[in-house]
């Protein structure tokens, strides 16, 4: 009687799975079929970016969100938008050039961090006080109608 020890039925398994990989690998299409398809596949993309140059970017919000001499914070698009002055827009990142926290609120005209107290101007965003050192980034958006999008 022949007895199975762990060391045959771990080779038995690693043999069967590399026989499975090559099966694989060696039954991929041949070079006559990979050209015959290759135009199949381009026709759907060739469509695609015609698609996207003919969309607009999606709107980060309404004029009307925007309060004069504020701002409001998106969290997810890590990003805020302020409207230092009636009409002018401005858009900055929201992630505090201190420690990298996000920026939670728009008030008193600065976009202020709630990690350490730093505060950036909402017409440049400068930093109004510390500790952070460094202004925000800011993005370019555009206004199209009562709508903000990214630009």
């Amino acid at each position: 009687m022949t007895e199975t020890t762990r060391r045959t039925v771990v080779f038995g398994a690693g043999s069967a799975g590399l026989a499975a990989v090559l099966t694989a690998c060696a039954s991929y299409g041949s070079p006559t079929t990979e050209v015959n398809e290759e135009p199949a596949a381009e026709e759907p993309s060739s469509d695609a970016p015609k698609k996207k140059a003919d969309s607009k970017p999606k709107a980060l919000a309404d004029v009307s969100d925007i309060p004069e001499g504020g701002g409001k914070v998106f969290e997810k698009q890590k990003l805020v938008v302020t409207q230092p002055t009636a009409g002018e827009y401005k858009c900055f990142t929201a992630v505090c050039t201190h420690q990298g926290c996000l920026v939670a609120t728009v008030s008193n005209k600065t976009i202020n961090c709630p990690c350490h107290g730093s505060k950036f101007s909402i017409e440049d965003g400068s930093v109004s006080a510390g500790p952070a050192g460094d202004p925000l980034e800011e993005k370019q958006i555009e206004v199209d109608g009562d709508k903000i999008r990214l630009a």
